[in-house]
This record gives structure tokens, C-alpha cells and sequence, in this order.
């Protein structure tokens, strides 16, 4: 809970765009979590730096949260400060064969719009949900291609509010399903990226291809955070979890899915703790079975152990 002068703070230099006590439920994909103490949804650069030299001041942790994929909050809360950069949704074509996107544009918002503007090399992400800012965080990708593919250069806010580099690929430290490198508590603010002149016919060819393999490979019915596990070297993720026989496992109102086992779907009424102890589950008997210890791609965030 925040209070008194940290809590005075943030209203002064936020007014409505903060909220106290906000169920995290409502803003993370799989529909689990419990309160944050405080939500923050800047209008611009300005405030946003505000609230982050605040957090800074009051020692308040702050996390950026999208479209809340990849992320579980635990029931018992995240504390500090969320930050939802939902309003950062400027997305242009620039000389050179580049697109500009502020990192709260939506992964169906720039691939209508390269699909508009006959721009190629983006088109993977229609298979991949969450915002751009989410994107680069994971280094989102699927088969072979990657974000770190298609960034030429982010734009990203120090810690504290203090400071906007712009920095260029050569700088930027990208690994599997994460981008590294960064201090912590660093904001994205947006990212340039490298496309080529196509026509509207073979990209939307392209996209309308990647969202029917998608439909027909993973759970789209039912609340999901995504993939849960990243695949082990030489491997898949839920093959294993599949051949362990947790394929439809079920804890509470979670579930591994029956379409795709690294995924896990809130089947009703599911709460964090029913998530992260079926992930345990599968940690543990995959292990046990083979010997492979899955990593988790999804953050547990929050309060607990």
C-alpha cells in the first residue's frame, strides 16, 4: 500500500491517470492476479518521467505492464507502481524503408499497418499477441524470426526520468526470449524497424497465413498468458510436458491445454497460485522424467515466495 507523501506525490503529478488498489486481473492476459498498489497511465514522455522520478524519490519499484502477456501476478499483489504506457501509440513509416512504433502500439495495430502500406518483414508478429514495448522486452519471436531481426534502434527512458537515449542495434544485447543489457527499471519508448517495399497483397498473404497456423496450433477460446516454458535446447517445451502426461492438467481453474501443452488457460475461475503450482508440477515431473529443467518464459510477478 502506498501512503502518505508518496501516495500525495504521485496524485499531484499524475491526477487521473493514477489509480490505487487496481485488480491485476483486469489488465494481464490469463485474468489472475491480485492489486497493484498503485496503476499509472501516463499521457506522454513528461508525465511519465514524473511519476518515474517520483518512484525514484519514495524507493517505489515500478513495472511496465502491456497487455499483460507473459506476466502472472501473484494473488497477492505487485507492489509499487504499474505503469501502462497505453497511450503511447504514435506508428509512421520513415524514409529508408523503416516504421516507427511507440511501444503501446498493439501487435494487430502496425501489422494493419504495414499490411496497409504494403511494408514486409513484420508480418510474424501477427501470430504474436501483447504490445510492441512487450515484443522487444521478450525478444518475441516465432521459428526463426526474432525481433532482434527487424530493430534498428530503441528509444528508451532511464530509470529515474531523467534521461532518453536513443540506442542503436549495435548496443542492444538480445538472447532468447529476452533482451538484456538495460538498467533496471529502464522504459521503452519506442523502436525503429527495418521493413522492405511489398505490395498490400503478399503481406496480408503472409499475415492471413501466420493467424490460421496460429488458430490452429494454440488456444485462442480461453484466457492465456502465452507460451509458458521456453524450448530447452534441440527441443520443444510441449512435447514435453505432453509426453510427462500433463496435457489437460488441471488445478483449480487452470489448465494445460488440450490444443497446445506449453500453454496454460484459465478454464474459469482460475487464481495465480492454481498457475504457478501447475507450472511447479510440470517443472518438477519433466525433470524427473527426463532430466530437463524447463525455464519459465512467462514473469512471476509480485508478492510471495
Amino acid at each position: 500500500m502506498i501512503e502518505g507523501a508518496a501516495r500525495r506525490d504521485l496524485e499531484e503529478a499524475a491526477g487521473d491517470a493514477v489509480r490505487f488498489d487496481v485488480p491485476m486481473s483486469r489488465f494481464t492476459s490469463l485474468g489472475v492476479g491480485g492489486p497493484v498498489d498503485a496503476m499509472v497511465t501516463p499521457d506522454d514522455r513528461s508525465a511519465l518521467a514524473r511519476v518515474l522520478r517520483i518512484c525514484a524519490l519514495h524507493r517505489l519499484p515500478h513495472a511496465v505492464i502491456g497487455k499483460g502477456f507473459n506476466s502472472i501476478v501473484r494473488d497477492e499483489g505487485l507492489p509499487g507502481v504499474a505503469l501502462r504506457l497505453s497511450r503511447f501509440r504514435e506508428l509512421g513509416a520513415r524514409p529508408g524503408e523503416v516504421v516507427r512504433s511507440e511501444s503501446g502500439v498493439s501487435h494487430r495495430q502496425i501489422t494493419r499497418f504495414c499490411q496497409a502500406q504494403g511494408l514486409a518483414g513484420l508480418e510474424f508478429g501477427a501470430g504474436i499477441p501483447g504490445t510492441v514495448g512487450g515484443w522487444i522486452t521478450m525478444n518475441a519471436g516465432i521459428g526463426h524470426r526474432e525481433v532482434k531481426d527487424v530493430v534498428c534502434e530503441l528509444e528508451v527512458m532511464s530509470p529515474t526520468g531523467g534521461q532518453i537515449r536513443h540506442l542503436g542495434r549495435q548496443l542492444l544485447r538480445f538472447s532468447y526470449r529476452a533482451l538484456r543489457g538495460l538498467a533496471p527499471g529502464s522504459v521503452i519508448l519506442s523502436a525503429l524497424f527495418k521493413v522492405r517495399i511489398s505490395t498490400r497483397a503478399e503481406v496480408k498473404a503472409e499475415v492471413d497465413r501466420l493467424l490460421a497456423e496460429r488458430a490452429s496450433r494454440q488456444p485462442l477460446d480461453l484466457p492465456s498468458c502465452g507460451s509458458v516454458f521456453k524450448n530447452p535446447p534441440g527441443g520443444f517445451a510441449g512435447q514435453l510436458i505432453e509426453a510427462a502426461g500433463l496435457k489437460g492438467e488441471r488445478i483449480g481453474g487452470a489448465q494445460f491445454s488440450t490444443i497446445h501443452a506449453n500453454f496454460i488457460v484459465n478454464s474459469g475461475g482460475a487464481t495465480a497460485s492454481d498457475v504457478i503450482s501447475l507450472i511447479a508440477k510440470a517443472r518438477a515431473l519433466v525433470r524427473f522424467r527426463t532430466g530437463i529443467v524447463l525455464e519459465p518464459e512467462v514473469k512471476i510477478l509480485g508478492r510471495g515466495a
